[in-house]
């Protein structure tokens, strides 16, 4: 059978860094063939190449047999490409209809757009709302965004990359029934994750890059995850420490009835809140994306101050007490608060600015006495970081944006770790992470719990969580679950609440006072 995509021997280099060296793919119609590696393995780049939003050094991309040059998206999209980004490529001004309006035949009206993105949601379990701007939605619903998007254009090659990072379970689970249905009718798929056991129960091939170079292609199914993760990155992911058993700590931050309407006209309106972070303790917060997660953090993080007076209360290690309602995220930094946001570039890093620069967003350390900032000091902070947490970038003063995903994670989350804070509340920790990255966060995070900082964690991998907390909590409708500890929790009983069901019986039975 002719392929449908056939790569030979594709190079590119940017400075510093040969991201795909002599890289040669197939994809047969119909097929769904993954692609394996770390981060920064050159992944990403060989798809931008495909769709044509980068140009190779060297190589040639066939087409159904024919040789092309790709030179914008717009000539991938007439071929039938499509690609969901692991960055977002959305406005944030327009809603969510608009922005895959933007993308189709102008000959197709907008109404059509919006009844067409209601049924796809709807057939494909992404519930999903189209006139809702694109700014008011958390990054899994910019996922769906994303997902939908591409689904409109009926691609004869699907391009995904990292496409479940913030998607539950269930929502997984539909959209690889999805992913089946597309493939049984012909249309190719190139799928991109470090989920190893979706690459196993969904891929026919596999491709493993390492350093920008295949190293090898196996059949998923015949491989273990243990066997992936060591074609990936040359040894099996580290198991993270076990716990260490502690006695009843102290509240660092509690939660008293906090209620707040929504602040955007599209968000979520938070109902009697109730909620204790202790020291020593890791507290995860399940849920699907737009329950009022987003709303909570930024309550939690001062984004939002209109929190009502004691409903967010401190405690430090000396016994006072302060009420944070008012406080803006740089005096609850102050404190010992840190936060690590859902979205990576726009809000956890300045896209143009350095590494070192960036340290400067929530660390004082480069700052003097007097208030006056050293590149000396942020630089080698950076430096720091970037050892300590193995990114891979071309130094210090290397811009954000030219981090893959992964990468800048890891420094992201190692900026805020460093900081040793008295609470860390931190938002889908290893987002578009590979294993090994994965693994280090999580022993991270876990090191930092040990040492006495109390966290909340919010992420959609239920098995994330399960391996991470000490206790669980469910939000849905801008409502909290009973808490749980970990030990009496499972992935059906979390599950079921992530739709709200919680009643008498249910909380009679599992609740453990904060």
């Amino acid at each position: 059978m002719t392929p449908r995509l056939e790569l030979r021997r594709i190079s590119k280099s940017y400075p510093g860094v040969k991201a795909n060296d002599d890289v040669s793919l197939q994809v047969a119609p119909g097929e769904i063939h993954a692609v394996l590696g770390e981060n920064g393995a050159g992944k990403s780049t060989l798809m931008k190449i495909i769709v044509g939003a980068v140009q190779a050094d060297a190589g040639e991309l066939l087409w159904d047999g024919q040789a092309r040059q790709i030179r914008h998206p717009a000539q991938a999209r007439a071929l039938g490409v499509s690609m969901v980004y692991q960055h977002f490529s959305l406005f944030d001004s327009l809603s969510a209809a608009q922005n895959i309006w933007l993308g189709l035949d102008r000959s197709v009206s907008l109404d059509t757009v919006r009844a067409r993105v209601r049924q796809l949601a709807a057939q494909y379990g992404l519930p999903l709302d189209p006139e809702r701007p694109v700014h008011s939605l958390s990054v899994g619903e910019r996922q769906r965004v994303e997902i939908l998007r591409a689904l409109m254009t009926e691609p004869r090659l699907l391009i995904l990359d990292e496409p479940t990072s913030v998607l539950t379970p269930p929502a997984v689970e539909k959209l690889f029934i999805t992913l089946r249905q597309l493939a049984a009718q012909g249309c190719s798929i190139l799928y991109i994750s470090h989920k190893l056991d979706e690459i196993r129960a969904l891929c026919e091939r596999c491709t493993v890059m390492r350093g920008g170079r295949v190293t090898g292609e196996v059949d998923p199914r015949q491989e273990t995850t243990a066997g992936l993760s060591r074609l990936m990155i040359g040894a099996e992911p580290p198991h993270p420490p076990a716990r260490a058993s502690r006695a009843d700590t102290p509240v660092r931050l509690a939660v008293r009835g906090l209620s707040a309407e929504p602040d955007t006209p599209h968000g979520v309106a938070l109902s009697d809140l109730q909620l204790a972070l202790r020291a020593g303790e890791i507290l995860g917060l399940a849920g699907v994306s737009g329950n009022g997660q987003q709303e909570l953090l930024r309550l939690l993080s001062g984004e939002d101050r209109r929190a009502p007076p004691g409903t967010l209360v401190w405690s430090a290690e000396d016994g006072t007490t302060r009420d944070l309602g008012r406080m803006g995220p740089r005096r609850r930094r102050s404190l010992g608060l840190h936060h690590v946001p859902e979205e990576r570039l726009g809000r956890g890093a300045v896209p143009v600015m350095s590494l070192a620069q960036n340290t400067l967003l929530t660390r004082r350390d480069p700052v003097g006495r007097l208030g006056h900032w050293s590149p000396a000091r942020a630089s080698a902070l950076a430096a720091r970081l970037i050892e300590r947490f193995g990114v891979k970038a071309a130094g210090p003063h290397a811009a954000a944006r030219s981090l893959s995903g992964g990468n800048l994670q890891k420094f992201i989350m190692g900026r805020e770790i460093a900081a040793g804070p008295q609470v860390l509340i931190v938002a889908q920790p290893t987002w578009g992470v590979d294993v090994g990255a994965a693994a280090q966060i999580r022993a991270e995070l876990l090191a930092l719990r040990d040492q006495g900082c109390a966290l909340l964690v919010v992420s959609e991998e239920l098995d994330e969580l399960m391996e991470l907390s000490d206790r669980l909590v469910v939000m849905a409708r801008g409502r909290l679950s009973p808490v749980l500890p970990v030990a009496q929790a499972s992935l059906e009983r979390i599950g079921l609440w992530m739709s709200g069901l919680w009643g008498e019986a249910m909380v009679e039975a599992a609740h453990v006072p904060a």
